[in-house]
């Protein structure tokens, strides 16, 4: 059974794939019978290019994509497109459906950019909520060392006034013993 499929290549850590048409028997990385594309995943978006025509030969000749594959080639609206043509829709029909197809792919981008804005919006929200916070925290922690500091000097200032020689409870002991 022939089956298009991705066949890896590239660097270490750097990926790089051609879609191929190969026998199913074949490792991944083995013989194939022709390469119909190719998939950048590294690249920001991840780039897909094929040779529609000769995918649709390989499709109409029984070729069986991996899910991977499948899955790239609805992202592009190829997928849609052999389907329509499978139907056996007119030119005009799957003009029409690709070109609705592209505008819900446009909306939905837009959709997924507002929501990050949103997201964005959100975070920075939190960010400064956070840093009043601490602020805030900073400023009670400050507070609360001057207090204990003049606690501290308070309790320091008490025990000295307790232990000087000329007290009441001290001249009354010296009194006693004279």
């Amino acid at each position: 059974m022939v089956k298009l499929r991705l066949r890896r290549m590239g660097k270490k850590k750097r990926p790089f794939y051609r879609i191929v048409a190969a026998d199913s028997r074949a490792s991944r990385d083995g013989r194939f019978i022709e390469m119909v594309g190719t998939y950048d995943p590294v690249a920001t978006p991840h780039k897909v290019e094929y040779k529609e025509d000769r995918v649709f030969y390989w499709l109409s000749n029984g070729a069986q994509p991996t899910d991977t594959v499948k899955s790239l080639l609805r992202g592009k609206g190829l997928w849609l497109k052999w389907t329509l043509v499978k139907q056996g829709a007119d030119e005009s029909k799957i003009a029409s459906e690709l070109a609705a197809w592209e505008k819900s792919q446009v909306e939905k981008e837009q959709r997924l950019a507002e929501k990050e804005a949103q997201e964005a919006k959100e975070k920075q929200k939190k960010k400064e909520a956070e840093a009043k916070e601490a602020e805030a925290a900073a400023a009670a922690e400050a507070e609360a060392a001057k207090e204990s500091q003049e606690s501290s000097v308070d309790v320091a200032e008490e025990k000295s006034e307790a232990t000087e020689p000329g007290t009441d409870a001290e001249k009354q002991d010296t009194e006693k013993e004279a």
